[in-house]
């Protein structure tokens, strides 16, 4: 396959992060009850990565390392509080120098002043503010209906059903202008190349959906593969965590009430999403787009007996990764390989033909759409979660967490810092049922692993910045 990119092949570029989508709850990942047919048809024209991580799962270091290219500890941006520093370059900038046009509609979820970081452009706005000294945005157009439901709480599956929630409406506006942005630049008969970055928040808590998404899924959705009483979790951290949050007795109703919400919220983005793709299609520029969709992060729904993310299950931290340019890229094509979302920002700009970011540690995962077999590929994956200290949402009075996850191969291993460790071979195992960091035979894979992630991380270090970030 020839990847050459010239100066007249430039691809436009839509990137699309959704926020909180589990990638088992798409068709093109296999799921027979879902229905996402746009989202099919991108994968359709395009490449599915199998096993693509994000780089920590919760929302703010995610989105920022995936700007980056650059690790949560590299980029100092651990929770949903840290503010990215405005000298680190993101894709956005190195497009622009490359001479895209480069505009952000929608959730991106930027803390600070600067509310760009690199977009010349940016519209609709976001769930936080998006001007210095701004208040946060409401979230509850007919009052406090749904009190807790947004954070990890029990109260977001009492209050899960059908019903108004405000981030379709969001959504909705999100979606219409970037159609209208696309319509724009076409009929202005533009000559540079745009990059289209859309957030959504969708499929995000509050599980809610219209009653007409939710009615689709009524019934049919079915219950957690893997379902753990509270008394059964035996880990330290994810029986306080779960105890914390108030999840330990989750009820039948609850579990399906939620789940059914969720699939229907799927749905719903899904085909926001479709009309955009239809933009692209009706003014002739969908062969020479390349369409890169993942989301942030991804959520338990119930699996584990867990929801949201804050963990490092496959359901919370593997995300989609679509990637889409008809005109020059393999389509309907599946690669298992292991891979990370700051991959995806590296691709992008080898695509663009823009210059590497000088941080970066994403890799172009060009070489494994030559070849998905190749040796050359190491198949590895990181990511972290760490807190603030006296979080009420996320941490314990006084304390703060350090984990951070590594995915080699078919191992993956989950190091808590104080804590036991859990690992897991996802091929043998993929529901991640059995762990096997006290297994005598294991040992030095345990410490070939702890090693890896504890090269150039240091928890410690971790803790000390975040304390000392909350004094400025």
């Amino acid at each position: 396959m020839n990847t050459t990119v010239t100066t007249t092949q430039r691809p436009n570029i839509v990137f699309i992060e959704v926020d909180q989508h589990n990638p088992a709850v798409i068709g093109a990942y296999a799921n027979t009850v879902v229905r996402t047919p746009n989202l099919d048809a991108l994968a359709a024209r395009g490449i599915v990565f199998d096993n693509n991580y994000c780089a920590s799962p919760i929302c703010v270091p995610s989105r920022m390392s995936m700007l980056t290219g650059q690790h949560p500890y590299k980029n100092e941006v651990w929770t949903n509080n840290n503010v990215l520093n405005s000298s680190l370059p993101t894709f956005a900038h190195s497009l622009g120098v490359a001479g895209y046009k480069t505009v952000q509609i929608g959730r991106m979820h930027f803390n600070g002043a600067d509310q760009l970081h690199g977009f010349s452009e940016r519209y609709v706005g976001d769930s936080n503010p998006n001007h210095f000294g701004a208040v946060k945005p409401t979230r509850k157009p007919s009052g406090d209906n749904l009190p807790g439901a947004w954070g990890p709480m029990r109260s977001s599956l009492e209050l899960s059903g059908h019903g108004m929630n405000a981030a379709q409406v969001h959504d909705q506006a999100v979606v219409d202008r970037a159609v209208e942005f696309i319509d724009d630049y076409v009929a202005a008969d533009n000559t540079e190349p745009f990059c289209l970055a859309i957030g959504t928040l969708l499929p995000h808590q509050p599980y809610v959906a219209s009653k007409e998404d939710f009615d689709e899924y009524r019934g049919k959705v079915p219950p957690p593969k893997v379902t753990k009483a509270f008394e059964d979790e035996t880990h330290p951290y994810l029986r306080w965590w779960k105890s914390h949050t108030g999840i330990e007795d989750v009820t039948d109703v609850e579990v399906e009430r939620a789940r059914t919400a969720y699939f229907a919220m799927v749905t719903r983005l899904d085909a926001l999403l479709g009309t955009v793709f239809d933009a692209l299609n009706r003014n002739g520029i969908l062969n020479n787009t390349l369409i890169v969709y993942t989301a942030d992060h991804g959520d338990q729904i119930g699996e584990h007996g867990l929801w949201w993310k804050q963990t490092f299950y496959e359901g919370a931290v593997k995300v989609p990764a679509i990637i889409s340019w008809p005109a020059k890229l393999p389509q309907g094509v599946h690669i298992d390989r292991v891979t990370s979302q700051l991959d995806l920002n590296a691709t992008m700009l080898d695509l663009a033909g823009a210059p590497a970011l000088p941080l970066s540690v994403g890799r172009s995962l060009l070489p494994v759409m030559e070849n998905p077999d190749t040796p050359d590929w190491d198949d590895v994956a990181f990511s972290e979660y760490c807190t603030r200290p006296n979080d009420p949402l996320h941490s314990p009075a006084g304390k703060s967490w350090q984990h951070r996850m590594v995915r080699k191969g078919d191992w993956k291993l989950i190091y808590y810092h104080g804590m036991p460790s859990q690992l897991f071979n996802l091929a043998n195992d993929p529901d991640e049922l059995v762990d096997l960091s006290s297994v005598s035979e294991y040992a030095d894979v345990v410490k070939r692993l702890t090693d890896m992630v504890l090269d150039g991380w240091d928890p410690e270090w971790v803790n000390s910045k975040i304390r000392d970030s909350r004094k400025t």
